[in-house]
C-alpha cells in the first residue's frame, strides 16, 4: 500500500473531528529430532528485516464496543478484474445518502490508536501538537458479527477516510458512495475466502447489509468498513480510533509520545511504521536459530491430520481452520509460538529462494488485487512441490501442487523470529 504522503498538517480544530456518544467496550490485543537442518549454503539468500516484526502491530477489539483498525473497498470479486465498484442501488435507503466529497490529497497512515473511551477535542489537540504529526482521522471501531462471523469493524466518513487508504481505492467514487449508502466493504480475504459475495445480503445485529465492495485498507485486522451512520445502528462507540499520518516522523517515538498524553488503557499499533535506517539487515543465521527435525515433523504431522477439515474464516481449529489458523495450530503443537495472520507470519523468519525451500517452510502470496502489496495467503510447504493448505470458504484442509502465481516468497520459520511478532 503506497498512499501519497502529505507535507502539510490537516486542520484539526473542532469542526475537524466529529462527536458521539460511546459505549462500553474491551480492548486487548491481538497476539493473540535432535539434529537441527544444515543452513549455511542458504547464508547468501537471507534477508530479514528484524525491525519488520514492528510492522505487524495489530489490534483486537471485542465485542459490540470494541474494534481494530481500517479497511478500504473494491468491487468485481474475480482479481482480473478492476478494483472500482460497482454502484448500484442500494435496497434499503438509496436516496438517503449524502454525495461523498471528492478526493483531495493523500495521507499516509502510519500510526492506529483506540481508546476506552471517546476522543474529546482536548485530547485531539494533544496528538495533533506532537511533533510530526500531520493529519488526523476519527473512526468508530468494534468487533461487529457479520455472516454469524466476528468481523472487525470501522465506521467512518467515507469523505475523509478515503484519503487514508491505497490510491486505487481512495479514487473509486463508486465505492465510497456506496459506503455511504449503507452498504459494508469487506477485506478481499474475508470477501473472497470467507465467502461474503460481491452485493449479497448477508445478516448484522441491525438487519441485513449488503456487501457493496471488496477492498483491503493495510491496517491489520479490520476486515469491514461502513458509514458513521451505519455504524450507530450496529451500536459501535463513537471516535474511540484515531489515526495519525506522521510521515516524516520515527513512529515508535511518537507511539510512546502518544501514550504519554492519552488516558490509561490507550492503544497504539503502527502501520507503515517510520523507522531509523536500517530497517533491513542482512543476517547470517546459525544452524540453531531453525526448528529442529523432532519440531518440523511434530507440526507436520499435525497439520496433516487435519486433512478434510472444513475451511472456516477466522477459525482456529481444532476442528476448522483458516489458511493462517493452521499454520499457528500446526506449529504450536511443536512448542513454536507462531502470530495470528498471514501478514505477520510473514516475518516469522528469513526469506529463502523458493527452488531451495524445504518441508514445514512457509509459502506466502499476495493475491489481494485491491492491495497488491499485503500478504493474503499461507500455505506449508509439503515437499516435491505439493503445499498443505486451508484455501478458502467451501473448501477443506489439502495437499495441493504448490501454486506460483502470485507467490510473495518462502520463509523458514526461526522459533525465536516467530516469538517476537506482536
Amino acid at each position: 500500500m503506497t498512499p501519497l504522503e502529505t507535507n502539510r498538517r490537516a486542520h484539526t480544530g473542532p469542526a475537524d473531528f466529529s462527536r458521539g456518544s460511546g459505549i462500553r467496550q474491551d480492548l486487548s490485543f491481538l497476539v493473540k529430532s535432535r539434529k537441527r537442518r544444515n543452513t549455511y549454503k542458504l547464508v547468501p539468500f537471507i534477508v530479514v528485516a528484524l525491525v519488520a516484526v514492528l510492522t505487524a502491530d495489530v489490534l483486537l477489539l471485542t465485542q459490540p464496543g470494541e474494534l481494530a483498525e481500517p479497511v478500504a473497498t473494491r468491487t468485481h470479486p474475480a482479481p482480473k478484474q478492476t478494483l472500482m465498484a460497482q454502484q448500484q442501488p442500494v435496497p434499503q435507503q438509496p436516496q438517503t445518502a449524502e454525495p461523498v466529497a471528492p478526493l483531495d490529497k493523500l495521507h499516509k497512515p502510519n500510526l492506529f490508536v483506540l481508546t476506552r473511551k471517546p476522543f474529546t477535542n482536548e485530547l485531539l489537540q494533544k496528538v495533533a501538537k506532537l511533533r510530526g504529526v500531520r493529519a488526523l482521522e476519527l473512526a468508530d471501531a468494534a468487533s461487529v458479527v457479520l455472516d454469524d462471523k466476528r468481523v472487525q469493524t470501522l465506521a467512518v466518513d467515507p469523505s475523509t477516510f478515503r484519503s487514508y487508504t491505497p490510491k486505487v481505492t481512495a479514487s473509486s467514487d463508486a465505492l465510497w458512495q456506496n459506503v455511504a449508502a449503507g452498504d459494508v466493504a469487506v477485506s478481499f480475504v474475508l470477501g473472497n475466502d470467507g465467502g461474503l459475495a460481491l452485493h449479497r445480503q448477508v445478516a448484522g445485529p441491525a438487519g441485513p447489509l449488503r456487501i457493496g465492495a471488496y477492498a483491503t485498507t493495510g491496517f491489520g485486522a479490520v476486515d469491514a468498513v461502513v458509514s458513521k451512520d451505519v455504524g450507530r445502528t450496529l451500536g459501535l462507540p463513537h471516535d474511540n480510533a484515531l489515526i495519525v499520518s506522521a510521515p516524516k516522523t520515527n513512529s515508535a517515538q511518537l507511539r510512546d509520545d502518544i501514550l504519554e498524553v492519552l488516558p490509561k488503557g490507550t492503544q497504539v499499533a503502527m502501520v507503515n511504521p517510520v523507522l531509523p535506517e536500517p530497517q533491513k539487515v542482512t543476517q547470517n543465521w546459525p544452524a540453531g536459530s531453525f526448528m529442529t527435525g523432532e519440531q518440523l515433523t511434530t507440526a507436520l504431522q499435525a497439520a496433516v491430520s487435519k486433512l478434510g477439515r472444513p475451511y472456516v474464516w477466522g477459525a482456529e481449529g481444532p476442528a476448522t481452520f483458516d489458511c493462517s489458523g493452521l499454520v499457528q495450530w500446526a506449529y504450536g503443537q511443536a512448542g513454536v509460538r507462531m502470530p495470528r495472520v498471514t501478514h505477520q507470519q510473514w516475518v516469522t523468519g528469513p526469506q529463502v529462494p523458493y527452488a531451495q525451500a524445504q518441508p514445514g517452510d512457509l509459502l506466502f502470496w499476495r493475491n489481494d488485487p485491491t492491495n497488491p502489496a499485503y500478504i493474503s495467503h499461507v500455505a506449508i510447504y509439503w515437499g516435491n512441490g505439493k503445499m498443505l493448505h486451508a484455501p478458502r470458504t467451501g473448501d477443506v484442509v489439502k495437499i495441493a501442487p504448490v501454486s506460483t502465481r502470485n507467490l510473495a516468497g518462502v520463509v523458514r520459520v526461526s522459533p525465536a523470529a516467530a516469538a517476537q511478532v506482536r
